[in-house]
C-alpha cells in the first residue's frame, strides 16, 4: 500500500487551520495546534508562501490563506457553475440529438471533459468525465481554440498529431480551420480524431462574454452526416441553441 506523504499531509492541514478560526495566525499557534516544531511548521509555511498558497502580514507577522489558493477555488467554482448550468440544456440536446452530449474546458494543453450525457438508447456506453480530448482535431477543441486566446496558443505551440488521413495538422490549414470555426459559430470534426466517429461543437461564453467552454455532441458519421458528407443543419442548429442557452445562463446577455 502506498504511504502518505507526511509533508503534503502537513500542508493540507496546515491550510485547513488557517481557513477556519480567526482570519490569520500566528507561527506559534500553528505549530501548537498542529503538534509541530515551530522550525518545521515554519519550514512549511516558507514554502506555501512562496507557491502563493499562504501570506504573512509584514505589520503582525501572522500568516492567512493567499491569493493563489483563491485563485484556484474560483476556477474550481467557474466549472461547476459552468457544469450546474449546462445541466438541463445537455440533458435537453441528447433527447433532442439522439446522440451523447460532452461539455469541455481547457485544461493541459487540452479538452477535460466535465460533464458528459449518454446517448438516449441502449447502447453501451463509458462515461467519459475526466477524459482529455486533443485541441487541434476535436470539435470541442477546435471551438476552444477557436475563441480563447489561450487554447489558440496552445493549440499552436503543441504536437498536432495526425490520429487519420483526414485530421489537419498543418499550421496555415489549421489556422484557416480556426477562422471558419469564428465564422460560422461552430466546429466540427468528421473522422479526424476517430474513423467513423463524427461530433459538432459551439461555444459557451460567460457574462463578460469570455469563452468558458464548449457543448457538442458526437456520434456515427453516417448519422450525424448526410449522404454527401455534410453535417445534418438541424444537429447543426440544436448544439448552437444549447451553447446560446447555456451562455444566456451564465449571463451572457446577447446570446
Amino acid at each position: 500500500m502506498a504511504r502518505n506523504i507526511q509533508s503534503l499531509e502537513r500542508a493540507a492541514a496546515m491550510l485547513r487551520l488557517l481557513a477556519g478560526g480567526e482570519r490569520r495566525l500566528g507561527l506559534s499557534d500553528i505549530a501548537s495546534s498542529l503538534g509541530l516544531a515551530k522550525g518545521t511548521a515554519h519550514g512549511i509555511l516558507r514554502t506555501l508562501q512562496q507557491e502563493g498558497f499562504v501570506e504573512q502580514d509584514d505589520a503582525s507577522g501572522r500568516y492567512q490563506l493567499g491569493a493563489e489558493l483563491l485563485r484556484l477555488g474560483t476556477t474550481y467554482l467557474d466549472v461547476h457553475e459552468l457544469r450546474a448550468r449546462a445541466l438541463v440544456w445537455t440533458d435537453d440536446l441528447a433527447r433532442s440529438s439522439g446522440e451523447s452530449v460532452h461539455l469541455g474546458v481547457l485544461h493541459q494543453r487540452g479538452v477535460l471533459i466535465v460533464h458528459h450525457v449518454f446517448r438516449p438508447d441502449d447502447s453501451r456506453q463509458v462515461l467519459e468525465i475526466g477524459a482529455m480530448q486533443p485541441l487541434h482535431s476535436t470539435a470541442l477543441g477546435k471551438v476552444l481554440a477557436a475563441y480563447d486566446p489561450v487554447a489558440h496558443s496552445e493549440a499552436l505551440e503543441a504536437e498536432r498529431k495526425a490520429f487519420t488521413e483526414r485530421t489537419v495538422f498543418a499550421l496555415d490549414d489549421f489556422e484557416g480551420v480556426l477562422d471558419l470555426t469564428r465564422a460560422r459559430g461552430y466546429a466540427a470534426d468528421v473522422e479526424e480524431t476517430w474513423e467513423g466517429v463524427a461530433s459538432i461543437a459551439a461555444p459557451i461564453h460567460d457574462r463578460r462574454r469570455m469563452p468558458v467552454g464548449a457543448v457538442g455532441i458526437t456520434g456515427a458519421v453516417e448519422r450525424l452526416c448526410r449522404e454527401g458528407g455534410e453535417l445534418r443543419p438541424e444537429l447543426i442548429a440544436a448544439v448552437r441553441d444549447c451553447a446560446r442557452a447555456v451562455s444566456r445562463d451564465l449571463g451572457a446577455a446577447r446570446f
